[in-house]
């Protein structure tokens, strides 16, 4: 079969077509805007994209058409879809009918910290032996691609609550039907499609009620707003995580590591070189999602010590003249908050420069835009890129005082950081898009 993808650079969708193909069938698709890692992935499985939705596409003559969730009443492509009466699907729904319909589903589901874990959930199934398909947000380094198909049961999936597509607003993760199920945690975002914090938790509650009662819930125990969830109703086991009386995190030494325990009782030691509690919370979430599907947990911990990261995370883009420069999706005040101070205590007293593209559809709406200044405390200088916002970033950030500076010009911007970044600083670049390249100019122009 013959399938043509529109947006088929987004991390989701990108991974539906790196699937279809290892399915055997043929796979095109368009996008409007293309940036590393998913085009450089795409290309290299040889997919050939388009640019634009220029409706003329309909003569590739495919046999479906799988809408991912950016495309919207009035495009071009779609309206012709539309008007022809050609068959269409989301991508949601065509990876259960033809991925996950016979799978053992470990899905990773939450506001931060889904591509993370997924991806230390999908390596300790690896290490297991258990060769797990995979559908991630972003590029495990262990794996190298954002997705794979198997032969085995088992298929670890990043569970998305964004909606699925213009014709189907329900969150993306319904439609999986896990076995295992991970609840890393539930906060207010995505206000472009929620209301409020209790819409969201009906949602999650949603694929709560499609989990089995011979599934497993792994589930927050920190937080009020997962304990609320959970409440409406849950008809399969729950383990805690970071609780007393589940999974829990013993404190990290200076390296990163740290002990990991059940229900007391210790398990092991992740020697590894993440760092911070939201990682080491990952980390729990993956081990016991892994001892679900049979993984023990002694050699999940082992496994761990092994784990690379994910690419966009914490990503040592580059040193100059001992300046390191980090790539991070970090978009929400909390996974701001979160990746600085688990910086900060690697780094100790060095400075970091924390530079910042508030570009998520949540943030350009303003919707958590006070939150910001306590989110950037961690950092010695902020510099903030406030092009395209339906706010005043420099007003917003006007409370960190002098430290913090705002720019409409990406230029202006990558000058600024150069000449501000000194020998053994630390350049934290947070953005969930590809951010004008800012990365590599950054690094040529310290270089100057």
């Amino acid at each position: 079969m013959h399938i043509h993808i529109l947006g088929i650079c987004g991390t989701f969708m990108g991974g539906i077509a790196v699937l279809a193909q290892q399915a055997g069938h043929t796979v095109t698709g368009c996008d409007a805007n293309v940036y590393p890692p998913m085009s450089t992935q795409l290309e290299a499985q040889g997919i050939r994209l388009s640019e634009g939705f220029d409706p003329n596409q309909i003569a590739l003559n495919p046999d479906l058409f799988v809408i991912g969730n950016v495309v919207a009443r009035g495009n071009p492509l779609m309206e012709e879809i539309l008007n022809r009466g050609l068959p269409y699907i989301s991508g949601p729904q065509w990876l259960l009918e033809n991925i996950l319909h016979d799978k053992w589903t470990l899905a990773v589901a939450g506001t931060h910290g889904k591509t993370t874990t997924s991806s230390m959930l999908a390596w300790i199934l690896e290490y297991g032996q258990l060769n797990p398909g995979f559908l991630i947000g972003g590029v495990p380094e262990n794996f190298g691609l954002s997705a794979r198909l198997t032969d085995t049961p088992f298929f670890v999936v990043e569970a998305d609550e964004y909606d699925t597509a213009f014709f189907d607003k329900r969150s993306k993760f319904v439609h999986y039907r896990p076995r295992t199920l991970v609840i890393n945690n539930i906060e207010f975002d995505h206000a472009d499609i929620f209301p409020d914090l209790n819409a969201i938790e009906t949602q999650f509650h949603h694929v709560v009620r499609t989990v089995p009662g011979n599934g497993l819930v792994l589930a927050n125990g920190t937080e009020d707003s997962v304990a609320s969830t959970l409440s409406r109703g849950c008809w399969t086991p729950v383990e805690w995580l970071s609780h007393l009386d589940g999974w829990q995190a013993g404190e990290a030494d200076g390296n990163g590591h740290f002990d990991v325990f059940l229900k007391g009782e210790r398990q092991g030691r992740v020697q590894w070189d993440l760092m911070g509690q939201h990682n080491r919370h990952n980390a729990l979430a993956a081990i016991g999602a892994a001892r679900h599907a049979g993984v023990p947990a002694a050699h999940g911990i082992e496994a761990l010590s092994q784990f690379k990261n994910v690419k966009r995370r914490m990503e040592v883009r580059g040193v100059v003249n001992h300046i390191t420069v980090y790539d991070d999706f970090a978009h929400h005040p909390t996974a701001i908050e979160t990746t600085l101070s688990g910086l900060r205590a690697r780094v100790g007293n060095a400075r970091i420069l924390a530079v910042l593209e508030p570009r998520s559809n949540t943030m350009k709406l303003g919707t958590l835009k006070d939150q910001l200044p306590a989110s950037l405390h961690n950092a010695d200088q902020v510099f903030c890129y406030g092009a395209n916002l339906g706010w005043d970033a420099a007003a917003t950030l006007a409370p960190l005082g002098d430290k913090a500076e705002t720019y409409l010009d990406l230029d202006k911007l990558v000058n600024a950081i150069a000449r501000n970044a000194r020998p053994g600083d630390h350049v934290l670049i947070m953005s969930n898009g590809g951010f004008g390249g800012i990365h590599q100019k950054l690094l040529d122009r310290l270089a100057q």
